[in-house]
């Protein structure tokens, strides 16, 4: 995809690309580089339906959607996981690529309809059974496991994505490469993914005769449920279908209560995205015999030794409905503040992208350690770690510097004596917080 191909959306078109609705011909393209980036040009619509379903849910049911600490880092989990896309082409793409000008059969034409519905299909059942491998296959699960950690579900959720599910998802779309252009291949590759968002929401009930055909917010609660008959059904990216045909569907009927089986009780962004790839290897090396240490990474979360390769599912542990989800015990002012220094971060992570072409691999670096350094001390400062008002100290410094020499700018130049004034501010204030925990032990 060609950041230079943007051009911009109506609201009817935007919402027709959330909904996979837009028509071959508005959608076919010769080459890769025609491509446009839909996922960036959605951002918009992905804020204006998640603020609507914040009114939605007020009215109806007389509170949010979910929880501001879960939203934060939802949003902070989807900026990390789009990060190395600045420095290269998703290898979904570069893999694709290299099949197609090395090993296709055959070449359909880029312009057909036929290739376009064809390749919607193929996309589709690519992602199912992606999708049930990241569940039955525990180190493809150490990447997927990502997205199922929120307690809440709404269209935040759908945001906290993995930065390591790309190297393992471009496997079960590679056939397609055969026979289908890139350029037809990147078009779903991006409507699947923003078709995904809209389910993720507790505000749409039953749809009546669509639930027979396609995924819907009540299939997509089922699959991020951690009740017992939750588990390991309804893998739809689009179309239902494939679960119904292969016997992974399942209907919602009980309450369903959301997040992984184990909650890893975080807002930290490196946890969120690594915590089970730490356990797997703990788990291997605590393992006796090569073919169990193999069963370890191959087999299902669940597996251990004399069980059966997806586990025992009366192990899993039962649900009551009376879950409480983990929530942040900090103030409601420095949840302000974490609002304030996400919205900063997200302005800054936008720009990046937007200009990345201009700026050189050193600024680059730098910016994406700043986003980086950002998530993690809001992170730690939600959960109240050891040293979080250190770090959130040696943050602002950064960013004060980065500033300086000319690495990060103000969106409005304006502004930029506020900005200093500001962030000066907060290190003093967070200065003043580190001596404290330093002399007298952790801040509540």
């Amino acid at each position: 995809m060609n950041p230079e191909a943007q051009q911009d959306v109506s609201v009817s078109q935007g919402i027709r690309m959330i909904f996979y609705m837009m028509k071959p011909n508005e959608t076919s393209f010769k080459t890769l580089e025609e491509v446009p980036d839909y996922v960036k040009q959605a951002t918009p619509f992905f804020i204006s339906l998640m603020l609507l379903e914040l009114v939605v849910s007020w009215i109806l049911k007389g509170k949010p959607p979910g929880r501001l600490d879960d939203a934060l880092t939802s949003i902070s989990a989807g900026i990390f996981s789009r990060l190395p896309s600045l420095f290269s082409r998703s290898i979904e793409l570069t893999t694709y690529v290299y099949i197609w000008e090395n090993y296709r059969l055959i070449s359909l034409p880029w312009h057909s309809p036929w290739t376009w519905y064809l390749t919607f299909l193929g996309v589709d059942f690519g992602y199912y059974w992606f999708h049930r491998m990241a569940h039955e296959v525990n180190i493809m699960w150490a990447g997927h496991q990502t997205h199922h950690s929120s307690e809440d579900y709404n269209l935040s959720t759908a945001l906290r994505q993995s930065v390591l599910q790309v190297y393992t998802s471009w496997i079960f779309y590679s056939p397609l490469a055969l026979f289908v252009p890139p350029s037809v291949y990147a078009v779903h590759l991006q409507f699947n993914l923003l078709y995904q968002f809209w389910i993720h929401t507790e505000v749409i009930n039953n749809l009546g005769p669509l639930e027979l055909i396609i995924n819907t917010p009540s299939h997509h609660r089922v699959h991020h449920g951690r009740n017992r008959y939750c588990i390991d059904k309804n893998y739809a990216g689009v179309l239902i279908i494939w679960d119904r045909i292969f016997g992974t569907f399942e209907a919602e009927n009980e309450k369903v209560v959301y997040g992984l089986t184990h909650p890893i009780n975080t807002f930290e962004p490196f946890k969120v995205q690594f915590h089970h790839l730490v356990y797997i290897w703990t788990t291997f090396w605590s393992t006796p015999g090569f073919f169990n240490k193999f069963s370890v990474i191959f087999k299902g979360p669940g597996w251990g030794p004399g069980k059966p390769r997806l586990g025992l599912s009366e192990e899993i542990p039962e649900v009551t409905g009376e879950e409480v989800p983990f929530s942040s015990s900090v103030s409601h002012l420095l949840r302000i503040y974490a609002v304030v220094q996400s919205a900063l971060m997200l302005a800054f992570y936008e720009e990046t992208f937007a200009d990345k072409a201009a700026l050189s691999q050193v600024t680059l670096l730098l910016r994406v350690a700043f986003i980086i350094l950002t998530l993690t001390s809001i992170g730690f400062l939600l959960d109240q770690r050891p040293k979080a008002a250190v770090l959130e100290t040696f943050r602002c410094l950064v960013f004060l510097m980065l500033c300086r020499f000319g690495h990060l700018k103000p969106f409005i130049p304006s502004l930029s004596f506020a900005f200093e004034i500001f962030f000066s501010i907060c290190i003093a204030f967070w200065g003043v917080r580190s001596m404290k925990e330093l002399a007298f032990g952790p801040w509540k």
